[in-house]
């Protein structure tokens, strides 16, 4: 950058990017030959031809080095560009880029930086509108909820009582539904951040919570759980806390959408330079040409579980998003309706 800062002091270049290139590069050509003339001047009557074409080439040669090293300076402004639009498209970290240049690059750095702030604001501002929204609609809902449970408690009529009882349904999955909404907000906003750096996880600590978060669910339906575990570790930038949810949400599914005393198997192993996570089931499945619309957004094509459990429509998307940040794949199969599915986790092994 101190390169930049310097040309951009000199009067005729300060407006122009595409000077300052010009400039060094019209350096760069009259270097062997101010070189050379030098050499002709100082260099005594003995000069042969030879001599003068060895400097010649030397002088040709230290200037194309000259020249490729301070272009390489001079792009200092575009790299920096760049990195912070990937730094903030991969982390939504803020930079701060130098806003007091004029020129092509100069602008460009200022019109990132306010585009990343603009962006930033925009999200903010839209974050609290939703948050807004959904404590209204909490509160509408939970006013209809709490009449209908005063109906409820002065023993109506049958009809009455059958109606009220609706009312009192259908605001608590309201309630459900809201929850979830703001749970993906928040998730997408923590999601966005959360980068690292490649570690070891160790896959018996992730299995260990991950069996104790679905305990529960698992015993109500009395599913057993099936381990195949050959790689003991794990070397990736993934956090343990994401990967635990992504499994938990997997085997949550797989839970929801089997029937009691079923079995559901986990296999772990890396096969042609991938590390996999399976998780299968022998539940209700899917149609094979609804496989992507699972990962969609409130998707449409959830449903009840086997035991009328709810669902949001979100964690699959959640649990994809996820893995992609982190350059896998979630992928789901199924051999078609009542014939249970698979879904697999993906990631590159890292040497």
């Amino acid at each position: 950058m101190e390169l930049y800062t310097k040309l951009s002091a000199v009067g005729f270049l300060k407006k122009s990017y595409a000077y300052k290139f010009l400039f060094i590069t019209f350096i760069g050509i009259h270097i062997p030959l101010i070189g050379l003339l030098f050499f002709a001047l100082y260099g005594g009557n003995t000069i042969s031809a030879n001599s003068m074409l060895i400097f010649a080439l030397i002088m040709t040669l230290l200037a194309t080095v000259i020249t490729l090293f301070l272009l390489k300076k001079l792009i200092f402004p575009i790299e920096m560009a760049s990195k912070a639009v990937t730094s903030y498209r991969d982390s939504r970290i803020i930079p701060v880029l130098p806003l007091d240049f004029t020129d092509e690059a100069g602008l460009l750095l200022s019109n990132i930086q306010a585009s990343i702030i603009e962006n930033e604001n925009f999200m903010s501002e839209k974050q609290d509108l939703v948050y807004l929204l959904s404590h209204d609609l909490r509160t509408f809902a939970g006013n209809s909820q709490a009449l209908a449970k005063l109906i409820l408690e002065e023993n109506p009529l049958e009809p009455i009582k059958e109606y009220s009882e609706l009312i009192y349904e259908s605001t608590h999955q309201q309630f459900y539904f809201i929850e979830s909404f703001i749970r993906l907000i928040r998730e997408d906003e923590a999601l966005s951040k959360k980068i690292h750096e490649a570690r070891v996880i160790s896959i018996s600590d992730i299995f260990s919570q991950v069996k104790e978060q679905v305990s529960q669910q698992r015993l109500k339906k009395n599913i057993q759980l099936k381990f195949s575990i050959e790689v003991a570790e794990l070397f990736h930038k993934i956090d343990s806390d994401l990967l635990v949810r992504v499994l938990v949400n997997l085997l949550d599914n797989a839970i929801k959408f089997s029937f009691a005393n079923a079995e559901i198997k986990i296999n772990v192993y890396v096969k042609k330079s991938k590390f996999i996570f399976e998780i299968s089931d022998t539940g209700l499945g899917f149609d094979p040409n609804h496989g992507k619309e699972l990962f969609e957004k409130f998707t449409l094509r959830s449903r009840l579980g086997t035991a009328n459990e709810p669902s949001t429509g979100i964690g699959l998307y959640l649990c994809k998003k996820i893995i992609e940040k982190y350059k896998g794949e979630l992928i789901a199969e199924s051999a078609g309706l009542n014939r249970g599915s698979k879904f697999s986790i993906l990631f590159d092994t890292v040497k």
